[in-house]
């Protein structure tokens, strides 16, 4: 987690709202590491779960990330629940909710609908004040 921590340090650094993501194999070797970067990008789906699962396939040559673990610094979208699902991770450690945008234990509550096809394991990670204080300083900074 502290990884997806410096990934969101370095969107912050970047003017990017501050989430990071990184995705490791079950040996726990890093496979893909991004922050959020939509404005950069100009994309919409820069967020950095989706920029992640991306560079992840791309390295593995699949799309499905099976036997997989995914950090991230803030709770997923419902853009990036679905991703989530569709790559098949395994795994997703959290460390801060958003009760806001968030789409995993907030919101249409993602893995739980019926049409949701696969459902990782869900667990809430550490460094959660950490991790929502660097969103909650850089949103101040900006208003």
């Amino acid at each position: 987690m502290s990884l997806a921590l410096d990934e969101a340090r370095a969107a912050a650094a970047a003017s990017e709202a501050p989430i990071g993501a990184v995705l490791v194999d079950a040996a726990g070797e890093v496979i893909a590491a991004a922050g959020n970067a939509p404005i950069s990008t100009h994309d919409p789906t820069g967020h950095a779960e989706i920029r992640v699962l991306r560079a992840a396939a791309q390295k593995l040559g699949n799309y499905r990330l099976a036997d997989t673990t995914l950090y991230v610094s803030l709770e997923p979208c419902a853009m990036c629940a679905g991703a989530i699902s569709m790559a098949r991770v395994k795994r997703l450690v959290i460390a801060a909710r958003d009760p806001k945008g968030g789409a995993v234990w907030h919101g249409p509550r993602y893995f739980e609908q019926p049409t949701c096809h696969w459902r990782p394991e869900v667990i809430e990670g550490p460094f959660a004040a950490e991790a929502g204080d660097l969103l909650r300083d850089f949103f101040r900074a900006r208003r």
